[in-house]
């Protein structure tokens, strides 16, 4: 075999269908769109269109509310936390942070920040840099020695007060 003879399997490139080429090439004409109408015509996009009648995504009734300033925080449990201690995975000596619980394994990813829930046995003395504790944690991990300092993210903090009311608290 030599260089010059190199070529694709048999079958393995095919060549486009080039349409509106004459009636003899089998989509000539219409160009396989049908015959004139909106949709056989360039650049109709008509997604939902139900020739007049009310379309499906407006007869439904729409539920809930979609809270455009929610925060997606991991939520990370105590009992996790000691468990990586115990494997290794999570130095006790150190901060625990959002970096070092996705470096541990702990979370997927960073998202928005994490909240430390009270769920499971805390025996290692950490002390944890996290974006909010509920109280059972707060008080878990001040009873194994620890502590737990809240860092909230901009605009997560004291959300409805206004900026005289959270400079003076």
């Amino acid at each position: 075999m030599k260089l010059n003879e190199i070529r694709d399997n048999e079958g393995a490139t095919k060549n486009r269908m080039r349409v509106g080429r004459g009636i003899g090439s089998g989509k000539g004409k219409t160009g396989g769109r049908g015959v004139k109408g909106q949709k056989a015509r360039t650049g109709v996009s008509i997604k939902g269109f139900e020739g007049g009648q009310m379309p499906l995504h407006r007869r439904l009734p729409k539920r809930g509310f979609n809270n455009i300033h929610a925060h997606d925080l991991n939520e990370v449990n105590l009992g996790r936390v000691q468990a990586a201690v115990d494997a290794g995975k999570l130095d006790a000596s150190a901060p625990v942070t959002v970096d070092a619980l996705v470096k541990a394994g702990i979370i997927a990813r960073a998202r928005d920040g994490v909240k430390l829930l009270g769920v499971g046995e805390l025996t290692a003395k950490l002390s944890f840099e996290v974006t909010r504790a509920s109280k059972s944690a707060v008080e878990a991990v001040e009873k194994a020695g620890g502590s737990v300092t809240t860092t909230f993210a901009a605009g997560v903090a004291h959300r409805g007060t206004s900026d005289s009311a959270v400079a003076s608290a």
